[in-house]
């Protein structure tokens, strides 16, 4: 019936909407609103590794493994974003660039668009310019399922994003 907003930052979005679900049960139910992101599952030459970054989040406060990526920033594309992205937190430039899929992490709760894309082959054009993103480097995609398995990776875009390429990425279509 409508939304009115509680608090607003650059980051976050908070709110609360008046509803009615088809049955006629009418409530109001908070809403968060967040920018879209834009992950990639980048994979070396070879298609035998991907680039994955072991960091801490302290919110949750847990260690796990994450694709290269960030906020979509105003005025720029979720492709020009991951792109940029790549380069300035590893250090490497993907060699092509595809959408995979895109998700909402929270559906229900939260809006917040994120962009999945596979990037194959990478070349190392400098050091990162990003300092807090964690020690990225080269895991086997052999090793992904066991990481997953594990609990190494939490973050729901590394998940989506490495689970669309291990289901939809056929072996041969790696090369």
């Amino acid at each position: 019936m409508g939304e009115r907003q509680i608090y607003e930052s650059q980051w976050v979005t908070l709110g609360k909407a008046d509803v009615v679900l088809p049955s006629g049960q009418r409530f109001e139910h908070h809403t968060v609103t967040m920018p879209e992101a834009a992950m990639a599952v980048v994979v070396d030459d070879a298609g035998d590794n991907v680039l994955l970054s072991w960091r801490h989040r302290f919110v949750p406060d847990v260690w796990n493994y994450e694709l290269p990526g960030g906020l979509v920033d105003s005025g720029e594309s979720p492709a020009e974003t991951v792109a940029r992205e790549i380069v300035e937190e590893t250090g490497y430039r993907a060699r092509s660039i595809r959408p995979a899929v895109e998700f909402e992490p929270m559906v229900g709760m939260l809006r917040s668009r994120h962009h999945v894309f596979i990037a194959e082959g990478a070349e190392l054009v400098g050091e990162p310019s990003e300092a807090d993103e964690g020690t990225f480097e080269w895991v086997p995609l052999a090793d992904v399922p066991g990481l997953i398995e594990s609990g190494k990776v939490l973050n729901s875009g590394t998940l989506v994003g490495l689970l669309h390429f291990l289901a939809f990425t056929a072996r041969e279509d790696r090369k």
